[in-house]
Formats: structure tokens, C-alpha cells, sequence
């Protein structure tokens, strides 16, 4: 998360905006590694070494998340603890999602750009999915007495409010574009 931060903000500050590549975004940290010999190289191992790491990180989670999902609501076998013919729909949902991963590497899709999107698709979905937990959360019934307590609810329903308004701010600004 660092890194993007990082990136981000030397981007901005060079008037860097529209970034096409990753290798563009590599070339943005080099004024932050002047100081170092080969600063370019420097910033695109770093950035690199970044971009591997989150990806080494969030593919497998995306795909075993998306197996555990789908493996509830078809009532499959699930678990990485099981072999391949105790859940076969869930090993194959893993591979699937992977191979989807894969194909779109070879596609015209721009890979910045679909982070974007996926990233904005994420924070409008938080919404209501944040609503439908805290009033989970609350629910004596479901819940009986292990429901939220004072603080937790502060901070979740403050959370909603914060996305939500980020959303709403999010949707007029790109009505206006």
C-alpha cells in the first residue's frame, strides 16, 4: 500500500496523471532515489518488486475467495484442506479464476485502468454490504447478546457514512465529466 501511495503522489507532483503503464509509474519514483547511482534501475526494481508482491498476495486470495463463495451458495465441498476429489467445484473455481487472470493479461484490457475500475467498483459495493453488516450486527435476534457494542457501532456507522459520501461525491464528480 506504501508503494502506490508513494507512486501516487510522485506522479501528481511531476504532472503525471494518465498512466498507460506500469513502467511509467516505475519511472515516477525516480526523483524520490536521485541520491542513488542507477536511480532509474532502482525504481523500477522497486516498483516491480511491489507490483509482484501484491500480486502474490491478492491472486491467491481472489481466487480461493471466490472458490469459498461459490462453493456456499452451489453447497459444494470446500477447503484447501481437502484434495481435489473431495471438492472438485472448489479446486476448479481456483484454476478458472487464475486462468481468467491469465487470459486477461494476453487481452487489449488496460491493466491501470481496470485497476481503477476495480477499485472503484469495490468502494460503491462496500456500501451497502457495510449497511446489511451493521444491521446484522445489531440484530438481537440473530445475534442474541453478542450484537455490537457502543464503540463498535460508532466506528461502523461512521465507516458507512465516510463511503457513502465518498461514493455520492464520486458519482457528481464524474456526472460532471
Amino acid at each position: 500500500m506504501g508503494y502506490i501511495t508513494t507512486t501516487a503522489g510522485s506522479l501528481h507532483t511531476h504532472g503525471i496523471t494518465d498512466i498507460r503503464s506500469a513502467d511509467q509509474a516505475a519511472k515516477a519514483l525516480e526523483p524520490l532515489l536521485k541520491t542513488f547511482a542507477q536511480a532509474g534501475q532502482i525504481s523500477k526494481t522497486v516498483f516491480a518488486l511491489g507490483i509482484i508482491g501484491t500480486g502474490l498476495l491478492a491472486v491467491p486470495v481472489l481466487a480461493g475467495s471466490s472458490a469459498y463463495a461459490l462453493s456456499d451458495v452451489f453447497g459444494w465441498n470446500e477447503g484447501l484442506s481437502k484434495t481435489f476429489r473431495q471438492a472438485k467445484g472448489f479446486y476448479l473455481v481456483i484454476a478458472a479464476s487464475m486462468l481468467i487472470g491469465l487470459w486477461m493479461n494476453f487481452t487489449n484490457i488496460d491493466p491501470i485502468k481496470a485497476l481503477v475500475y476495480a477499485a472503484v467498483i469495490n468502494g460503491v459495493i462496500a456500501v451497502p454490504i457495510l449497511f446489511a453488516v451493521m444491521k446484522i450486527a445489531n440484530d438481537k435476534e440473530i445475534l442474541r447478546d453478542k450484537t455490537n457494542n457502543h464503540m463498535s457501532n460508532v466506528i461502523g456507522w461512521l465507516t458507512f457514512a465516510i463511503m457513502g459520501v465518498s461514493v455520492i461525491i464520486l458519482l457528481v464528480a464524474w456526472g460532471k465529466q
